[in-house]
């Protein structure tokens, strides 16, 4: 009888490591975004929420607030470019259950420091409050290491870490009064290894990592959840306005669906407000082979990176843009 229970645990226990490895060659997100698409909460949990996403004019952005917007959120949608967010909105209200007064239309320049404690009080002004924000705004970069400008490096940590983290401390005394708020960043897989061709951004990434990672701790006691957010190799608009090794040029480049193996857009903003509603921690988004050289930088780092010199700069490269069968 003993002996019966436990060959049934065993296989239990068998089965259950088959499902997740089946799981895991499948994914296109970690294994525990996976299970939370399908066992957990739906984004229609999140209706009602006041949800502000920074960088709303395209990409990441642009979707995400199509998501939100179909599940109920009321939007602020902030970037630079404002017929761009006025765009967005009118698609938002035509997919979903919004109406015009559900969503604010917030210019916002995150280099602009000054101007956020403004844009905040603009905000709780028109809904009154602040459920969650989205840092969603910032550029990546295509150069190589050792010719970028310093300028370009000051630039990109202004855009993606000191913007995002100032805005962040201008809506945090807002969300410590009332008890509860929800900080979503848009990191990247460059944010957990290091991205070849990509040195600053690299580095801004991993500085978000850390500043969430400390405002996790500290925002505890006042109920903040934090979600990270990293997204691996995804079709937007992101080559065209990439910074170079100089401050003065883009990288201006379209992406091609015939040879990149990228994620769409769409799925990625599905896969984030999945995140979100179910408040995960830190979340990885994106299909294989980016995805496993994720869990081998998270588990086996010196694995990871014994395999990164074999594979070669050049190889590197073209898997970061979703071209991992070309030689």
């Amino acid at each position: 009888m003993d002996f019966g229970l436990c060959s049934l645990v065993e296989y239990a226990i068998i089965a259950i490591i088959i499902v997740q490895i089946y799981r895991l060659i499948k994914a296109d997100g970690d294994l525990t975004l996976m299970w939370a698409e399908k066992f957990g909460s739906k984004p229609c949990a999140l209706s009602g929420d006041v949800v502000w996403i920074t960088g709303a004019s395209s990409g990441i952005g642009e979707y995400l607030a199509y998501e939100l917007a179909a599940a109920g959120c009321k939007l602020i949608l902030s970037a630079r470019r404002v017929d761009e967010l006025e765009r967005v909105k009118k698609q938002c209200i035509m997919g979903g259950p919004l109406r015009e007064e559900d969503i604010l239309v917030l210019p916002l320049d995150m280099r602009e420091f000054s101007t956020h404690k403004d844009a905040v009080d603009i905000v709780l002004k028109h809904f009154n409050r602040i459920d969650v924000l989205v840092n969603n705004a910032g550029r990546s970069q295509r150069a190589q290491w050792d010719k970028i400008e310093i300028e370009v490096d000051r630039q990109m940590f202004e855009l993606n870490v000191l913007g995002v983290v100032n805005l962040t401390r201008a809506v945090l005394p807002h969300m410590y009064e009332k008890k509860k708020g929800h900080i979503v960043v848009t990191s990247s897989v460059a944010g957990k290894l290091g991205a070849p061709m990509s040195g600053t951004y690299t580095g801004t990434k991993h500085a978000i990592q850390g500043y969430f990672e400390a405002l996790r701790v500290e925002g505890a006691e006042h109920q903040i959840d934090i979600t990270l957010v990293c997204p691996g190799p995804v079709f937007s608009e992101l080559l065209q306005h990439c910074y170079t090794d100089s401050k003065d040029k883009e990288f201006g480049q379209d992406m091609d669906p015939s040879t990149e193996n990228r994620m769409t857009t769409a799925r990625c903003a599905e896969l984030m407000a999945i995140a979100m509603a179910n408040k995960l921690d830190e979340v990885w988004i994106s299909t294989h082979p980016v995805l496993l050289f994720i869990y081998l930088f998270q588990y086996f780092p010196w694995f990871a990176r014994k395999i990164g010199k074999r594979i070669g700069l050049k190889r590197l490269a073209k898997l970061r843009e979703g071209r991992g069968g070309a030689k």
